[in-house]
């Protein structure tokens, strides 16, 4: 049975066809996404579903700076 951090990081990253398997690059790559995810559902400022504001983060580089300094105080 799957918990539902690791569902959402499978939906909306698709985890599981992930192909790295030298050394470290999964975990570190698991670590980045966890950080993503976290980064997006904390932010209260755009009412849009995770996937969305991951979405705005990708293509906009303001947006991306704001979720750093929200969640970073950067």
């Amino acid at each position: 049975m799957e918990n539902s951090l690791h569902w959402r990081l499978d939906v909306i990253f698709q985890e599981d066809r992930c192909r790295a398997r030298t050394r470290f690059a999964a975990a570190n790559l698991a670590a980045w996404r966890k950080l993503a995810l976290n980064a997006a559902r904390a932010d209260q400022s755009v009412k849009d579903a995770v996937k969305g504001k991951l979405f705005r983060a990708a293509i906009s580089d303001d947006f991306r700076l704001h979720l750093l300094r929200v969640n970073f105080g950067a």
